[in-house]
């Protein structure tokens, strides 16, 4: 089920939350709840939905001296085109020094302008 599918499913307070979660790119529970101008246990609610559904990565964390989690998207909903040249991975991924005068720089850059016309 794509993740489409699964945010038509939702309901609204569901589908704001999941909003939320994108634009911080990541947000403690206790915060989450407070942003959305909702109860602690409505929050929790709905973000155990969002985690089970696979549309966020829930995880436990330490904020601000209380056990909380720390909601952030899910990997599917990270957008990896920017790293595209055509079917080329840019080459800055993985490496850690990059000479731009090298060969794989040079055609990655070349297919990142044919990609625009």
């Amino acid at each position: 089920m794509s993740a489409t599918d699964l945010e038509a499913d939702l309901t609204t307070d569901e589908r704001q939350g999941l909003e939320l979660i994108r634009e911080t790119r990541g947000i403690h529970q206790s915060d989450f709840w407070k942003e959305l101008d909702i109860g602690s246990r409505k929050g929790s609610r709905i973000a155990e939905r969002l985690a089970e559904t696979g549309l966020i990565k829930r995880s436990e964390t330490v904020y601000e001296g209380h056990n909380t989690y720390f909601l952030e998207p899910a990997a599917r909903d990270l957008d990896f085109s920017l790293l595209m040249a055509g079917d080329m991975l840019s080459p800055y991924i993985g490496e850690e020094e990059i000479d731009p005068k090298s060969d794989a720089f040079s055609q990655w850059l070349m297919n990142l302008a044919y990609d625009e016309y």
